[in-house]
């Protein structure tokens, strides 16, 4: 059975950079699609990047150039950089792999 926990979030103002991390257990991770998603209050969940077991990447259109997802198959790990923060990027974010949700992390961008 898979575990997911998110960590890394927090308050930052707008311009701001923050890393989250996912760690996964219970699965083989090396050979897992990872993804992150985001809930805004009010608004439904999105995807925010995607990556494969091979390491290629996809993103929404709304944090191209500004995110970057990355993983670390030793430490059974996903990460999402997050540079150039917007008050928009407000939300909780969740990991996902195999339908499994982890619990989410809170990122809140002042201005």
């Amino acid at each position: 059975q898979v575990q997911l926990v998110e960590s890394g979030g927090g308050l930052v103002q707008a311009g701001g950079s923050l890393r989250l991390s996912c760690a996964a257990s219970g699965s083989i991770f090396s050979s897992d699609a990872m993804a992150w998603y985001r809930q805004a209050l009010g608004k439904r969940r999105e995807l925010v990047a995607f990556i494969d077991a091979s390491g290629n990447t996809n993103y929404g259109d709304s944090v191209k150039g500004r995110f970057t997802i990355s993983r670390d198959n030793a430490k059974n790990t996903v990460y999402l950089q997050m540079n150039s923060l917007k008050v928009e990027d407000t939300a909780v974010y969740y990991c996902l792999t195999r339908g499994t949700w982890g619990q989410g992390t809170q990122v809140t961008v002042s201005s």
